[in-house]
C-alpha cells in the first residue's frame, strides 16, 4: 500500500496524481489517501525598491510556477494560477472524512480549485462537490474542520512537511520528483509477494 498525501492548492500534488493512478493499476497495489495542507505562497510583488532576498524569492516562485506549467501542458492540461491563493482545507477535512474510494472526490475538487478557481473552504462548494461524486457528508463543518485539524497534526508528526508526500515500505518521500524510486520500491514489493 502506497500512502499519499495531498493538497488540492498544490500544483505539484495535482501533477503526480496521474502518474500515481497509473503505478497503482500496473503495479497492482492500494493507495490510501491523506490530506495535508501545504503553505502555497503569492509571488511578491518586486518593484524597484524590492532586496535581493525578495528579488530571488520571487524568481524562484515564478520558476516552480512556469516549470508546473509546462509538466501539466505535457499531459495535456492547462494550469493557471488564482489569483489570489485561496486555503482549501475544508475539502481536504472532507477528503479526510470519506469513507470507501475517496477518487471521484479527489478530481472534482482538483478541478474546481485549478479550472473554475472555486473556494474549497466554503463550505457550500465542498458541500456541492461531494453530491455531484455522490458522497454523503452529514458531519458538522465544525468537526470537520477539526477532524481535519488533528489529521494535520498526526501528519506534521509523523514528518510530512509539504505535499505532494508519500509513504511506501515505511519509507517517507517529499515530492514527486521521488515517483521513480517509489515506482521501484512499489515494483520490488509486489514480485516478493
Amino acid at each position: 500500500m502506497l500512502t499519499a498525501y495531498i493538497d488540492f492548492k498544490c500544483a505539484g500534488s495535482l501533477l503526480a496524481i496521474d502518474p500515481i493512478l497509473a503505478l497503482s493499476r500496473d503495479v497492482g497495489f492500494a493507495i490510501q489517501w491523506r490530506a495535508f495542507s501545504t503553505l502555497e505562497r503569492d509571488i511578491p510583488d518586486t518593484g524597484a525598491s524590492a532586496d535581493i532576498i525578495e528579488s530571488h524569492r520571487a524568481t524562484r516562485a515564478r520558476s516552480r510556477k512556469a516549470l508546473d506549467q509546462k509538466y501539466a501542458r505535457m499531459r495535456g492540461r492547462d494550469l493557471i494560477y488564482p489569483a489570489v491563493q485561496k486555503t482549501a482545507d475544508l475539502a481536504l477535512g472532507a477528503l479526510s472524512q470519506i469513507s470507501g474510494d475517496p477518487l471521484a472526490f479527489i478530481s472534482a475538487a482538483y478541478d474546481a480549485y485549478w479550472n473554475d478557481h472555486s473556494d474549497l473552504d466554503d463550505p457550500e462548494t465542498v458541500q456541492s462537490l461531494l453530491r455531484r461524486c455522490g458522497i454523503d457528508h452529514s458531519c458538522n463543518w465544525d468537526e470537520t474542520r477539526l477532524a481535519f485539524a488533528a489529521a494535520q497534526s498526526q501528519a506534521e508528526e509523523a514528518g510530512i512537511v509539504d505535499a505532494p508526500a508519500f509513504v511506501i515500505d515505511d519509507q517517507l518521500f517529499i515530492g514527486r520528483q521521488h515517483l521513480p524510486w517509489i515506482e521501484e520500491i512499489a515494483r520490488e514489493k509486489c514480485s516478493r509477494q
